[in-house]
């Protein structure tokens, strides 16, 4: 084993910068404790090929954050004098190491997708969310009937159970929304494999908030956040003209071209229609009596 000598640089009570390479130490000592303990500060040294000051610099944060505790030798293994200092992982400890327990979730969904199907796997999901769904849903019911001030509400549950979720207005004119992000997502491993979870989830977004919502970006699927559209105002005036679009959404059903008049191609006043690029194509009425020299659709690219 290599010997790598400690950094000068240590983790204070307040929880003031630590180097990587303590911290990657101090994993070490805890570990060790957790394979060997009841083990002493001289075997961790030993063992770890680190200097009595730090083992006892290691060992002494480690207490205070609760990870390890003191041993106490039975009557049996004492002898004369005071015995060394021994010590343990506590269960605090033991839950700060880490588990494997993402690959242990997703060899269970396999299993059960093998045994019972997808529609087994589809049918855990929505239980599951189900749960978060039934608690929020009383929270949410104090925000109102506005989708805005449910999305609020819905971003400080989502916060408090670690989804780290935020949220920000998108959008102008005719479609305008809510962009709700999630930083976090505790099933993240086992979404990328099996996307029902995403799907449960913002199922239960729209029936939580009363609107279709829209999923735009998955940590399952890559993306640096979850993040879903939340329309909150579309004007009926709206659906019968070209609505701005908020970014990365799509334009809903119906706003997606837009008449009026305009001079065609033989000079004379005709119909104007917009589509969804903007292209702006103008025809003669059906009455008007069209020049053959000019019996073409007159193309405005970029127009409105």
């Amino acid at each position: 084993m290599v010997f790598f000598p400690e950094q000068s640089q240590r983790e204070t009570r307040d929880g003031e910068h630590v180097s990587p390479l303590e911290s990657r130490t101090r994993s070490r000592v805890l570990h060790m404790v957790s394979s060997d303990g009841p083990v002493t500060a001289a075997e961790l040294g030993r063992h770890l090929q680190l200097t009595p000051a730090a083992v006892r610099r290691h060992l002494d944060v480690l207490v205070e954050q609760g990870a390890v505790v003191e041993h106490e030798p039975t009557a049996a293994r004492r002898g004369r004098g005071r015995p060394a200092r021994a010590y343990v992982v506590s269960d605090a400890g033991h839950g700060a190491l880490e588990a494997d327990y993402d690959s242990l979730a997703v060899e269970v969904l396999r299993y059960l997708e093998t045994t019972a199907g997808s529609g087994a796997v589809a049918d855990f999901a929505r239980s599951r969310v189900a749960t978060l769904e039934e608690r929020y849903a009383a929270r949410l019911a104090d925000a109102g009937t506005d989708p805005a001030a449910r999305t609020i509400a819905l971003v400080e549950a989502l916060s408090e159970d670690g989804f780290s979720a935020t949220a920000r207005p998108v959008g102008a004119g005719g479609l305008t929304g809510v962009q709700l992000c999630q930083g976090h997502c505790p099933v993240q491993h086992a979404a990328t494999e099996f996307p029902a979870f995403c799907e449960a989830e913002t199922d239960a977004f729209s029936r939580l908030l009363g609107v279709h919502v829209q999923r735009l970006a998955t940590l399952a699927g890559g993306d640096h956040v979850c993040t879903t559209f939340v329309p909150t105002f579309v004007p009926i005036g709206e659906l019968t003209r070209k609505s701005p679009v908020a970014h990365g959404v799509d334009a809903p059903e119906g706003t997606g071209r837009h008449t009026s008049r305009g001079i065609g191609p033989s000079g004379t006043e005709g119909t104007k229609t917009t589509d969804t690029t903007g292209t702006s194509v103008i025809t003669d009425s059906p009455t008007t009596t069209r020049n053959p020299r000019h019996d073409r659709t007159n193309v405005k690219e970029g127009s409105s």
